[in-house]
């Protein structure tokens, strides 16, 4: 059977092939077996697809979704300003002593390099966690299971 038989397949079945295609398919439906076993098929999967209708799930399983979904959507909201509230304080605090810490010449130095050096590693590190505590949690495979 050619491809082209088959394409017009699927539109012969729903009445959507143009009346000249429609008529070259049907001539070849009489002269070719095989075309004519995968139309049967054809109009009884659209027969069984046609009957087949969606289960209705409870009211109470969809108050459920939209519950957790907008408790999922605030908590994420709140953690995220939460977060972003905390990093532009802490920023600011560092800016501030480092600030002061270097306009003081009374301060030494090496004490100017070794709270530069703590600050910086500090925030090295706190980057580093956080990095890899969303990466854990993007492929943690038990998130979903509840304890």
């Amino acid at each position: 059977m050619s491809n082209n038989m088959r394409e017009m397949l699927a539109g012969y079945v729903d009445g959507e092939l143009p009346e000249n295609d429609r008529l070259a398919f049907e001539k070849e439906l009489d002269t070719n077996p095989e075309l004519r076993a995968e139309l049967e098929e054809f109009m009884n999967l659209k027969e069984v697809t046609g009957i087949m209708t969606y289960a209705d799930l409870p009211d109470e399983v969809w108050e459920n979704y939209w519950q957790s979904l907008y408790k999922k959507t605030e908590r994420s909201l709140g953690w995220i300003l939460f977060s972003v509230g905390a990093i532009v304080l802490i920023f600011t605090g560092l800016f501030q002593i480092m600030n002061e810490l270097y306009a003081d010449s009374s301060v030494p130095l090496l004490i100017k390099i070794s709270v530069t050096a703590l600050i910086l590693g500090a925030v090295i590190l706190f980057v580093s966690f956080g990095r890899e505590r969303i990466f854990a949690y993007k492929r943690d495979r038990y998130k979903e299971v509840k304890k």
